[in-house]
């Protein structure tokens, strides 16, 4: 204890030396003052409770995991663990059946995804076996399938075409090999660090801005292909409307091509429509049409493969000039498996498309992740799955993979086939692995073309439809403007610029939306419940307001005051009056939470419409014409001050805080000066500053700091006379409220209860919360007494909130009832 006190005295001389005021939250030094309010229940009948305001190091302890909670993070990271030992036949049977569903439809997808990348058809191959292969290992989701995806091929082609024009002797699966390791390291951290959230950043209509003018690229990119029409000075990576254009231009150079491509494309269209529309029609067989469809775009590819082989055949070993493009010689197995090349030439080929690369693979993946597991009855770790991502796109480059995420189309057919578990991903790796292996000579007769087809056709689901943006319109026709200038901005510029200005748009609208934060003043309004053509009326009256009436005795649910805003912002039906709180009682609402880009917004307006509906607590405040100040001239010479009688005199303001998470320095600074003005204006008195329902211990700290929390001191010796009203409940145990439940059975107490009711009734034509503060003394001592007794018979209570700070209240009612308290004492 003496080391203790010695070094409280180091501290303090120290604080003295330094100039920091250690009592700047009691700069009266009036705590003993504070201590003896006119609240004798909550005093002699219930519990005190001082609450203890959060400390730094108490902060250290809840962000610094403790040893069984780094365990537990360690334990999280295989999330397999915590189900492959309950494996059984029924999921495996159900992972067969999805498995080898999304395998067929992988394949036909991958090799041609990766002529997006610009890279031969086995790398789509090679991403596919280990997106599927590995996640299963870290993954959170069960229907997940990760592999090669349309709009990330496209900037991965892009970034190849890039990297090649500032060092055209790099190999193409070395670019891509390359930024896959880069790209996968970023996420594979963020998702360590167990930051997943920030994804949440990027709002849904960037994410379908963003998906749909992708689509429409690469689809509008693949028409060329389609029709066999070969590119002569431009590219089909320009901007969308440029490829448009110049494909009608070249539209007459169309070759054989175009009819593997176009009729490819009708069937693919074709088998969907009559699929869907058997599924419709013979509901009892609709799983079977589902797999029929999801099976077609195999089909589409054997079917042209197959007339490919039969027309190019005689060419194969003879001129080799085929009547159209296929894809010819695919090698077998892993060939171009390697330690991937990362140098700094590398990566500086890369460096300004990175960002648009980690935003696609984790938009993406995460997007479709929850989504699913939604539909699914299952919650997502976001976190944990850019780890799985991570890792995935870090190991898949040693077999020569390119960057690989969630596909949404294969994720569809996967949880539509019934999967059960992530292990459905191994049984798809041995479909591709046996492809990779078995199918390579069936791979050189498929025609270019088809694949084209094909693409076209997937990426054709990730347009938002229609609806769904009329949709968007009802919700936020601002989110529809930010959904049409990505949309166009991506076809008229590129993907990765299109990602670029819809994800800062929709950053600049909320920050808008937080700058400009419109608060709002609160009137009061009493209400009743009304259950079918009755009101619930705990007085038994039979009749009221022209509605029959049920008897109640849960406030809630009867009468009861409620808080709209005066201005009827919220919708509330115009007709119903609501009263101000109480003459010089003002109630705000923040609308937004309430920090340094808001506070002056806020308090602006606020003190605005404070000046407009009081008047100076005394005119008089300036005795010369010089002391006035150049923005309050007053009136003319030799003419009164015009006092308007009709308004009243600032009393109090109450403030709700309910939407308020934290408070910064500035908002709190920003409070103490208006706190500053409004007693100038007020002056002699001052105004009391209540505060209800604060959420956040650190916000009550930083409030406490600035003296908040307590009245404010009429002089520099005294508070004054006050009334602190305190919000009381009871404490649980063989006295709480479930054991006075049964204790109401009893007769005695029946009548106990009727006899504390006939003499604690009061004016029943003063609302309750006016009749409750402006009760005379020996009132407020009886109903105390009463409540006393009824205390000591329920049981022990105690008060919700600290008595340290009386200004802090649980609501707004008994905020309200402590400001007409104390405003009715002047």
């Amino acid at each position: 204890m003496a080391s203790e006190s010695t070094a409280t005295k180091v501290g303090h001389g120290l604080a003295k030396a330094l100039g920091i005021k250690l009592h700047y939250r009691d700069p009266t030094n009036q705590e003993a003052v504070l201590s003896r309010g006119e609240s004798v229940f909550s005093v002699s009948s219930a519990d005190q409770y001082i609450e203890k305001e959060p400390t730094v190091a108490e902060w250290f302890r809840d962000i610094i995991p403790s040893g069984p909670q780094f365990l537990h993070y360690l334990y999280s990271l295989f999330p397999f663990t915590h189900w492959i030992g309950r494996y059984n036949v029924q999921w495996l049977f159900g992972d067969l059946v999805a498995g080898i569903t999304v395998g067929c439809v992988v394949v036909p997808q991958s090799m041609a995804y990766a002529s997006l990348a610009n890279l031969p058809v086995e790398y789509g191959l090679y991403s596919s076996f280990m997106g599927v292969l590995v996640y299963w290992f870290f993954a959170t989701s069960k229907d997940i399938t990760i592999g090669p995806v349309a709009v990330l091929s496209t900037v991965t082609g892009n970034v190849v075409a890039n990297a090649q024009k500032i060092n055209p002797g790099l190999d193409p699966h070395v670019v891509a090999s390359a930024l896959a390791i880069i790209a996968g390291s970023i996420v594979f951290f963020i998702g360590l660090i167990r930051m997943g959230w920030l994804v949440n950043f990027i709002s849904l209509a960037a994410i379908s801005a963003f998906m749909t003018g992708s689509a429409l690229n690469i689809a509008v990119g693949q028409v060329p292909t389609m029709l066999g029409i070969k590119p002569k000075g431009w590219s089909t990576r320009d901007a969308t409307y440029s490829v448009v254009i110049n494909t009608l231009k070249y539209l007459g150079s169309s070759k054989l091509d175009a009819a593997m491509g176009l009729t490819a494309l009708f069937l693919l269209y074709v088998i969907r429509y009559i699929c869907n529309f058997g599924a419709k029609k013979q509901p009892n067989r609709k799983k079977t049409w589902f797999f029929v469809n999801t099976l077609r775009t195999a089909f589409v590819i054997l079917l042209y493969t197959l007339i490919s082989w039969r027309v190019n055949e005689v060419h194969k070993n003879g001129d080799k000039k085929y009547p159209f493009k296929i894809l010819e010689k695919v090698p077998r197995g892993f060939q171009h498996a390697a330690v991937p090349t990362i140098d700094t030439g590398i990566i500086r080929s890369f460096t300004s498309d990175l960002p648009a690369a980690v935003i696609v693979l984790l938009i993406e993946h995460i997007a479709i992740a929850k989504s699913f597991g939604r539909v699914n009855n299952y919650t997502i770790d976001p976190s944990q799955e850019l780890v799985a991502l991570g890792v995935t796109n870090l190991l898949g480059p040693f077999l020569g993979a390119y960057p690989a995420t969630g596909s949404f189309s294969r994720t569809a057919i996967k949880a539509k086939a019934g999967v059960r578990t992530p292990f459905a991903g191994v049984i798809t790796a041995l479909v591709v692995l046996l492809a990779i292996y078995a199918l390579p000579p069936v791979f050189f007769y498929i025609p270019s073309a088809t694949l084209s087809a094909v693409i076209i056709h997937a990426v054709g689901d990730l347009i938002t439809p229609p609806n769904t943006v009329y949709q968007f319109w009802l919700v936020s026709p601002l989110d529809v403007i930010i959904f049409f200038a990505g949309v166009l901005v991506t076809v008229f510029t590129t993907i990765e610029i299109g990602i670029y200005v819809t994800i800062a748009t929709s950053a600049a609208v909320l920050l808008w939306r937080v700058f400009k934060a419109q608060g709002s003043f609160l009137g009061r309004v009493k209400v009743h419940s009304v259950i079918g053509d009755h009101i619930i009326n705990s007085n038994n009256d039979k009749k009221e307001h022209g509605y029959d009436t049920i008897p109640g005795t849960d406030p809630d649910t009867s009468t009861r005051n409620i808080f709209l805003p005066l201005s009827h912002i919220d919708g509330s039906n115009p007709e119903v009056e609501v009263e101000n709180p109480y003459p010089g009682v003002f109630m705000f609402r923040f609308s937004e939470g309430f920090n340094y880009p808001n506070a002056g917004h806020y308090l602006d307006y606020f003190v605005e419409q404070i000046f407009k509906q009081t008047r100076r607590t005394n005119p008089n405040s300036y005795p010369k014409l010089g002391d006035r100040p150049w923005n309050d001239p007053g009136p003319r010479r030799g003419k009164a001050i015009e006092v308007p009688v009709d308004k009243p005199t600032l009393k109090a303001v109450i403030l709700d805080f309910s939407s308020v998470n934290n408070v910064d320095i500035t908002s709190v600074q920003n409070l103490i000066d208006v706190r500053n003005q409004l007693d100038l204006y007020t002056a002699p008195d001052r105004v009391d500053w209540h505060f209800a329902c604060i959420n956040n211990r650190w916000t009550k700290r930083a409030l406490a700091s600035a003296s908040f929390g307590y009245p404010s001191p009429m002089n520099d010796e005294s508070f004054g006379r006050w009334k602190p009203i305190f919000s009381v409940a009871e404490i649980g145990g063989s006295q709480s409220v479930e054991a006075d439940t049964n204790r109401k059975l009893s007769k005695q107490h029946t009548r106990d209860v009727e006899a504390a009711r006939g003499k604690s009734q009061t004016r029943t034509d003063v609302d309750p919360i006016v009749r409750n503060s402006l009760s005379s003394s020996e009132a407020e001592e009886r109903a105390l007494e009463i409540a006393k007794a009824d205390a000591q018979r329920k049981g022990r209570v105690a008060v919700v909130h600290g008595l340290s700070r009386p200004w802090f209240h649980t609501d707004l009612t008994s905020a309200l009832q402590s400001a007409i308290a104390n405003a009715s004492r002047e």
